[in-house]
């Protein structure tokens, strides 16, 4: 949605309705089960969480168009991760164990933003355009540092030796977790300082919205923000118990909850990135997608760690063979196609295909 429209109802609806259904269900004591009266319970969350979740991310783009590139799509993605860290936490302290949960969504985040989304939007433009360009020096620094976090903490687990694969012991985690943390934090310095024309669409650059945007709208998309967040964050308890019945129920396997995760946190950053690619703003689209994946490995894991660690809890982090396989195919794909700086349809075609390979791995593996 753009800035320059009014305000759609749904915007702030959605996170209303949110709050006032934690408060009711937390006044009433209610616990969630597989019943009749829980399926319509379930139904009710999740289209009040996914209707939170869109209009938080509709305030975001409405900050973003204020503030203008790189930093609209970084509030964007600082956004979505704050939901994924609230989700997975959640679910993964919560009564049933999940210490592989991180892992899993993470890894599931890696696979649609660079496989699922990145093929998507790299093959709709090139339908409708044949072909579509970047910088190749902003896809570049995303890669290098997407690729040693990802390497980091999801293959090297399974290579220690003073505690067992797939788990790093607490020293090693806090170590991790600091450089990963100092990464990111360059990678941002990078981002909107010292090479800020890296990330920027030079056709686009003029066309933010500082100036249809007024004050007052900007502040309330500010508050809206914040409370869309909030009432995410609050009913993220209430989804780990529909996603953990769900999955006994029909005897999902144990990615299958990362997956719905993550599928959950991206939807409506997907939906922007695709957008940008029929608007033939490629490097918007880019900037999205691997920007979510960077932001889910630099500060989820860490945020993780350091909730698990407080409390007690196991972290599992290294992948299978199979994910590690996996992880590799889309690194060595990902640089074949963000290193010319223009893409076409076979591009997105075969990074849909690697995503497809995935999904299909979870449910059969």
């Amino acid at each position: 949605m753009s800035a320059h429209s009014p305000m759609p109802r749904s915007a702030w609806i959605f996170p209303a309705l949110a709050v006032l259904l934690f408060v009711a269900v937390t006044a009433a004591d209610y616990t969630f089960t597989l019943s009749p009266g829980g399926f319509v319970f379930a139904i009710v969350l999740l289209v009040i969480l996914f209707g939170t979740v869109f209009a938080a991310v509709h305030h975001a783009e409405v900050i973003a168009e204020r503030v203008g590139e790189p930093y609209g799509t970084l509030v964007l993605t600082l956004a979505v991760t704050i939901i994924e860290v609230a989700l997975i936490t959640t679910i993964m302290l919560g009564e049933k164990p999940a210490p592989e949960l991180a892992r899993d969504t993470v890894f599931a985040v890696v696979m649609i933003v660079c496989n699922g989304l990145v093929g998507v939007c790299v093959f709709i433009g090139g339908l409708r355009y044949r072909e579509q360009g970047f910088q190749v020096s902003g896809a570049n620094v995303y890669l290098s540092v997407l690729f040693a976090l990802a390497t980091i903490t999801l293959i090297m687990p399974n290579y220690t030796v003073t505690t067992p694969g797939p788990f790093y012991s607490s020293i090693q985690l806090g170590f991790v977790d600091v450089v990963t943390l100092a990464l990111y934090g360059v990678f941002l310095y990078t981002q909107t300082v010292l090479h800020r024309d890296y990330f920027v669409n030079e056709a686009a650059e003029g066309e933010g919205g500082e100036a249809h945007l007024s004050g007052g709208l900007f502040l309330l998309s500010v508050v809206l923000l914040l409370i869309s967040l909030l009432a995410v964050v609050l009913l993220a308890k209430k989804f780990s118990l529909v996603v953990d019945a769900v999955a006994a129920r029909i005897g999902a396997p144990p990615a299958f909850a990362g997956l719905l995760v993550a599928l959950l946190i991206l939807l409506p950053e997907g939906v922007s990135a695709i957008a940008a690619a029929r608007k033939n703003d490629l490097q918007k689209s880019i900037n999205l997608a691997l920007g979510s994946s960077l932001a889910t490995i630099g500060l989820t894991i860490p945020a993780v760690g350091i909730a698990t660690y407080a409390l007690d809890k196991e972290l599992e982090l290294g992948l299978s063979p199979q994910g590690s396989v996996l992880l590799l195919l889309t690194f060595f794909l990902s640089m074949l196609t963000f290193g010319t700086g223009r893409t076409n349809v076979l591009f997105g075609l075969v990074h849909m295909v690697v995503f497809a390979v995935y999904v299909f791995m979870v449910f059969v593996p």
